[in-house]
């Protein structure tokens, strides 16, 4: 899709998923909610989110292995964190070019492979929180979903069981894989001549995929995927409970999983309206409506505060230790997103 496309994207679904969450909440009790607000409370949930934040920097180590690049922990930890930060504040994702931005600027390899380790990443991420999503929806018989859960739980899991498919296909037969992306995509017919161009770009991306084919690296990402959605999981649940929410462990993991599906649409800077949606969504198939839009809401508004103010804080004090101290978030934004354009075009980097 074309910048506009995707900004009237973003902008419809924003507007959507903001309309929903402000129906029906009762503004006055949210606050009083705020304000029982114990400091126990906050300060648990930070220590999963610095799990979470571990567990989801470290990850990405056995992802790029594959491709022969060696960063440790202490290296990957401040360029992820200018990375999440990025990605949270910028809409449609453009933040996403940042950690491959500084892989390939401190070690030589292709933007475009450094590239597919996040698409690798992304899609298995979609992949768990769909697969648990849908789990979740089977075990409930049906009972407990809305149709909107339901029409979400299958297209979910259809979506990413297809962006899966093609993963296993372009490590098996990239040049097949090739092919029907140029096909399908319509290049081949529309710019014949900038689809050999365009071919060696997106083998170059696929190169990125290595890990699939790489069992002990990927077995070692998926356990650190595993840790960081549990933890995730389980810190939701934990700050559920000390709010008054009594919702079951299964059901904070099908908070998060909801979420996270809704989140993987067009979305505005800061996540704002989607991020409160997909909660207060998740939460109407265990609570009652008043409470959802009273202490559910007041839930969503402390979960997204202290995400933001985590993410936000770690990729500051990070920053410096990337690029150099006087290089600002601004430079590394649109350094990265023309690096990530090159490799789009599928130029020679």
């Amino acid at each position: 899709m074309k910048l506009p496309a995707k900004i009237a994207a973003s902008v419809v679904v924003t507007g959507v998923c903001v309309a929903y969450a402000l129906h029906g909440v009762d503004r006055a009790q949210v606050l009083a909610e705020l304000r029982h607000l114990t400091a126990g409370a906050v300060l648990f949930y930070v220590l999963t989110l610095m799990a979470t934040h571990a567990f989801r920097t470290w990850r990405w180590e056995f992802l790029l292995r594959p491709l022969g690049v060696s960063l440790g922990f202490r290296q990957l930890l401040p360029m992820s964190s200018v990375g999440f930060m990025a990605v949270l504040l910028l809409p449609l994702r453009l933040g996403e070019f940042v950690r491959p931005y500084y892989v390939a600027r401190a070690r030589s390899v292709r933007m475009s492979a450094a590239v597919g380790t996040i698409a690798v990443e992304r899609i298995i991420d979609g992949l768990c929180i769909s697969i648990l999503f849908f789990v979740a929806y089977l075990l409930s018989a049906g009972a407990v979903f809305s149709p909107e859960l339901r029409v979400a739980a299958w297209l979910s899991l259809c979506g990413f069981v297809g962006l899966t498919a093609f993963l296993a296909l372009a490590l098996v037969r990239t040049e097949l894989a090739i092919r029907l992306f140029l096909k399908f995509s319509l290049i081949s017919t529309v710019a014949p001549a900038r689809a050999p161009r365009i071919s060696e770009h997106i083998r170059s991306l696929i190169s990125g995929f290595r890990v699939l084919s790489d069992p002990r690296n990927l077995a070692a990402f998926l356990a650190h995927t595993i840790a960081y959605w549990a933890c995730n999981g389980f810190g939701m649940w934990v700050l559920a409970r000390q709010m008054g929410l009594p919702i079951s462990l299964g059901a904070a993991f099908v908070t998060m999983a909801f979420t996270g599906v809704v989140l993987s649409l067009p979305n505005a800077p800061g996540l704002v309206g989607q991020f409160h949606a997909g909660i207060k969504m998740a939460l109407a198939a265990y609570l009652p409506a008043a409470m959802v839009n009273t202490k559910g809401f007041a839930y969503a508004v402390v979960l997204h505060g202290l995400q933001t103010l985590w993410y936000v804080g770690a990729g500051v004090v990070a920053l410096p230790f990337c690029g150099g101290k006087h290089e600002s978030l601004g430079e590394v934004l649109r350094s990265s997103q023309r690096a990530g354009d090159r490799a789009e075009a599928g130029l020679a980097e």
